[in-house]
């Protein structure tokens, strides 16, 4: 079995410690989304094959990490590293400090990291030659560390609309949903940086927006643990929603956790909720949110 932490909530960023207890009691609780029940995941090295960490701060699980490298329990990180400005990345750690983490996680195994650029957001702050530029300026520092960069434009949820009126409309900030055609072109551009610094540019349950330089992405990639593994680690196939090409794995994070405040953000209804239930947290509990 195959474990992410989490696309739901950003565990190494503001859980480390419960994370870190969990691995060490074997276990950890998760709620259901749907039925609101409690289920047990087992984290014991014979249950738990491998591990997919999601973050934009991997710096208090580090240490975490190390140890289960030294330990031969394999893992890779989807690291998120984009550089908003603060009116739409309210918590985001600055982009040289990313960029240092996943060079010390590049040590740990060359294959480690997968860079993720996403969304991509198009505001009246963060234009089209805004991302260019931007996304020019972290590729070329992440040259040599990692082979894959992870992308897809931003779903406008109705959630997410709502957080985008409520964080950007105050500052009088417009966004827009491009057409498909200017889609593909502002893939094909990033796809050329990409593949200059050795990087394969890849679309996450985008399909249409797939060509033969765009990938579709696995972002839970069997076979990228399977080489950090040093042995076959068997998934099939079992998306989380259309489009989607992951590995089955048992994700074990919650939704409305995590306190970064993105306004596109799709797993958190409000960020006085995430607040909240941060606050809620017990390191020591079995479940990562207690329930109410």
């Amino acid at each position: 079995m195959i474990i992410s932490a989490s696309y739901r909530t950003d565990i190494p960023a503001f859980y480390a410690d419960w994370f870190s207890a969990r691995l060490k009691a074997g276990f950890c609780e998760v709620t259901n989304p749907y039925s609101g029940k409690p289920y047990r995941v087992s984290l014991t090295a014979e249950d738990a094959r491998a591990f997919v960490f999601w973050t934009r701060n991997a710096g208090p699980l580090m240490p975490q990490l190390t140890r289960l490298s030294a330990a031969k329990r394999p893992f890779s990180v989807s690291f998120t590293i984009i550089g908003y400005p603060r009116q739409i990345d309210q918590r985001v750690i600055p982009v040289e400090q990313a960029i240092e983490q996943v060079r010390q996680l590049a040590l740990l195994h060359p294959r480690c990291v997968v860079w993720r650029y996403d969304p991509i957001l198009l505001t009246d702050i963060t234009p089209t030659d805004w991302h260019e530029s931007n996304f020019r300026a972290i590729s070329d520092r992440l040259r040599g560390v990692c082979d894959e960069v992870t992308t897809s434009f931003a779903t406008f949820y109705q959630k997410t609309e709502r957080n985008l009126k409520q964080q950007l409309a105050t500052e009088k900030i417009g966004w827009r949903d491009p057409p498909v055609d200017e889609k593909h072109q502002i893939l094909h551009r990033l796809a050329d940086i990409a593949s200059g610094n050795g990087q394969r540019l890849t679309i996450c349950s985008q399909s249409e927006l797939t060509s033969p330089e765009v990938a579709p992405a696995r972002c839970i990639d069997a076979d990228r643990l399977s080489e950090i593994a040093g042995q076959e680690l068997k998934g099939r196939t079992k998306g989380n929603r259309p489009g989607c090409l992951c590995a089955e794995s048992r994700d074990i994070g919650a939704y409305d956790s995590c306190p970064h405040g993105c306004a596109y953000c799709y797993a958190v209804r409000s960020r006085p909720a995430a607040l909240e239930n941060w606050r809620r947290h017990d390191p020591a509990a079995p479940l990562l949110i207690p329930a109410r």
